[in-house]
């Protein structure tokens, strides 16, 4: 089927149908959860040609009543409905570059403060509001589920899950290191600063995705919750904290309403990030086969986010730049994703 096979997927979509009316059909929940996630999928792309359609035909429309009634006062709206075919378009075209074998899944990403002290913990702070009206311009659900707040300001870490379609294909490029130069807020001479923020980007796990765990690889800690949550995660020791021993990754979480949500939220944390782990291990052996030993590192930054003494934002990978770095911070990082999903680097 090609990417853009309409007729094929409502055939696609109608034998998947078929599947879920049987009688038998939850006799395997697995495979009846994958079946499922497919007919959703399905349903999603058929909604988004069919939105594209009907663009196409009201522009059409416009053009004839235009082109009939000889009345050039519509030429503003033509113009209109043909822009917003393009865009919607070239979003269709950018969501077939998510054919990644996670790409469609929720994501899991981590923020963490590195060096520059408040500066760099002010700046985590500036990411997380970011992704955050991100997420609400696609209209992705965001879940806190650890966050390490600092006593003077910002953020030390915190871990979100972002739950949208395709929401590990879109962010899954924005893991690295994130670089903020500006004036300094907490600095009384007024010098200019340069701080330092890290992002991880995982799959979120979901029932389809096997990754096994020796319990005795684990050691699990529970505490009192110092995050959000209301009175009841605070009176309890409902936080959890799990750690893999063999790989000393710590897991936390600790904004859910019970420890047994938490520790379960946790779980599935960890088998992300022991899942990308594996996948990095393989990029690692391919790259070094390749002759490339470039790495993520301190110093090697995706992004440059510049507040003085002029404004830009610029992606390193692509060379893609935006001089309005408030409307960057506000959440408008589309442009920055897809000139990286045009290159396909996954």
């Amino acid at each position: 089927m090609t990417p853009f096979d309409l007729a094929g997927l409502r055939t696609q979509l109608t034998a998947t149908e078929k599947k879920v009316e049987a009688p038998d059909f939850w006799s395997n929940q697995e495979a009846a959860t994958t079946v499922l996630k497919e007919k959703k999928q399905l349903e999603s792309a058929i909604k988004e040609y069919e939105a594209i359609e009907t663009l196409l035909s009201d522009a059409e429309v416009l053009i004839e009543m235009a082109e009939e009634e000889k009345d050039a006062s519509l030429l503003d709206e033509i113009r209109d409905a043909l822009d917003n075919c393009g865009e919607a378009l070239e979003d269709l075209r950018i969501r077939t570059l998510l054919s990644g074998e996670y790409d469609h899944n929720n994501a899991i990403i981590s923020l963490h403060a590195g060096s520059g002290g408040t500066d760099a913990q002010d700046w985590a702070e500036m990411l997380f509001r970011m992704y955050t009206r991100w997420c609400e311009r696609r209209k992705f659900k965001l879940q806190i589920l650890d966050m390490q707040s600092d006593k003077e300001a910002g953020i030390k870490s915190a871990t979100l899950r972002v739950e949208g379609a395709y929401a590990y294909g879109y962010l899954k490029n924005e893991k690295g290191v994130h670089r903020i130069v500006r004036i300094s807020p907490f600095d009384s001479s007024g010098r200019r600063h340069t701080s330092f923020s890290s992002l991880d980007v995982m799959p979120e796990i979901d029932e389809t995705m096997n990754v096994e765990i020796d319990p005795e690889d684990i050691r699990i800690d529970t505490f009192r919750s110092s995050g959000a949550g209301g009175q009841h995660v605070n009176k309890t020791d409902s936080a959890v904290r799990i750690t893999h021993l063999p790989t000393n990754i710590v897991v936390t979480c600790q904004n859910e309403r019970s420890q047994h949500q938490n520790r379960e939220m946790a779980m599935r944390v960890l088998m992300s990030k022991l899942l990308e782990l594996k996948k990095q291990e393989k990029k690692d052996n391919l790259k070094e086969l390749q002759g490339d030993y470039s790495q993520i590192t301190w110093g090697s930054q995706i992004r440059s986010y510049v507040f003085h003494p002029y404004t830009m934002v610029k992606d390193h990978r692509t060379g893609a730049e935006i001089g309005n770095v408030q409307a960057v911070m506000d959440g408008k990082i589309d442009y920055f994703i897809n000139e990286k999903l045009k290159l396909r680097d996954s």
